[in-house]
């Protein structure tokens, strides 16, 4: 992946002749502070980072979240983890899917596991005891009902037993994911997770001797059920700029956009892409532009189905999505080749894209390629 931050004559190149990802730092700043701002001041803030920063961008993310003062980073898998301690990442890393492959790479790189059941446990303490450690630092993940990874309550006996005759582990946190924090119709579940987690955390801490760190919001808990904050919080989407309040609008940290390839007129008779599913009329005229499915663009966006911002107007796809490439209807458009295409970022929003699939921007923003360059802006 490239982040280009001088103007060289590569760089000009890139702007001019393909597509891009800018990620906006004003944004960035502006979603962090606001998210702080409803916790407590010695409550911990920590950033997922997973998925190659939901698309964003890992190691620039990162690098930015590091300067904006956030505790803690977050990933599915240690091969993230290890990209971001190669890059000159230092904060504390949580591996959320930390499997059992790469405990010693986790461990040389001192990056903080997540445990979700006894084997995994007793596999960490293997390879801690034949490097002669103590007090390794594991959060211990708990299912409080989303039935994912975790531990259950009646496991806990067993787990407690382990940790106390276990040296080599130090329980650095205990944690648990809600999921439906967003949905108000479903905040009987969520408050019924919140109990269980404060009881089944409070039963472990009572049995090893100390209460480790502990939290369970995500970015919609942080929104709606901030009293529940406990020692830190987990913040994904929303500092993306997606909020879990209703006509709450964050700003979008990431524009997709891209140059004009080529302007064409069409007749009557013409049609447009595979399939021959685009059907001009008298004074058609499209616009090729350098972005297709391989690039995140899926392909039921096409044939009409949606519209990218061109010079301040709306154009709406014709025909299928290429894997490459696709078209725009820039009929009565002002359209030039090189002339930007913003697929969504301020207009449209990726939730307006969210909606034409049904489904949720996560899967828009994590769906553009490393392909893509990434370019931080003010």
């Amino acid at each position: 992946m490239l982040f280009l931050h001088c103007k060289t004559d590569y760089m000009r190149v890139i702007e001019d002749d393909f597509s891009r990802l800018e990620l906006n730092l004003n944004a960035t700043v502006g979603n962090y502070r606001y998210f702080r701002s409803l916790l407590k001041p010695e409550t911990k803030l920590l950033v997922l980072v997973k998925a190659n920063a939901y698309g964003h961008g890992a190691v620039e993310f990162a690098a930015m979240m590091q300067r904006a003062g956030a505790d803690y980073l977050a990933v599915a898998y240690p091969v993230e983890g290890l990209e971001l301690r190669r890059n000159g990442i230092s904060l504390p890393i949580l591996v959320l899917t930390a499997g059992t492959d790469f405990f010693p790479e986790i461990i040389e790189t001192r990056m903080e596991p997540s445990i979700p059941n006894l084997y995994s446990l007793k596999k960490l303490v293997e390879v801690l005891r034949d490097k002669g450690l103590k007090d390794y630092p594991v959060h211990i993940k708990l299912d409080t009902g989303m039935h994912r990874l975790g531990f259950m309550s009646d496991e806990l006996p067993e787990l407690i037993e382990y940790l106390k005759v276990t040296p080599e582990i130090k329980v650095k946190g205990l944690f648990s994911h809600l999921c439906v924090a967003e949905d108000p119709e479903q905040d009987g579940f969520t408050l019924g997770q919140i109990e269980l987690f404060q009881k089944n955390t409070e039963a472990i801490a009572a049995g090893i001797g100390y209460m480790p760190m502990r939290h369970i919001l995500n970015s919609a808990g942080i929104e709606r059920f901030p009293q529940y904050q406990f020692d830190m919080v987990r913040l994904g989407i929303g500092i993306y700029g997606i909020s879990a309040l209703p006509g709450k609008r964050l700003d979008p940290v990431a524009s997709l956009k891209c140059k004009i390839l080529q302007i064409k007129q069409l007749g009557p008779e013409d049609t447009v892409g595979y399939g021959r599913w685009g059907h001009a009329k008298e004074g058609t005229v499209i616009a090729t532009i350098p972005v297709g499915y391989a690039d995140g663009i899926d392909r039921h966006l096409g044939r009409g189905a949606a519209s990218f911002s061109v010079n301040g107007h709306r154009a709406p796809t014709i025909g299928n999505i290429c894997m490459d490439m696709c078209m725009l209807d820039v009929t009565g458009i002002p359209a030039a080749p090189g002339d930007t295409v913003t697929v969504f970022g301020e207009d449209p929003h990726v939730e307006e894209l969210a909606d034409i699939l049904g489904t949720i921007p996560y899967e828009i923003l994590v769906s553009v390629p490393r392909r893509i360059h990434r370019l931080v802006i003010r």
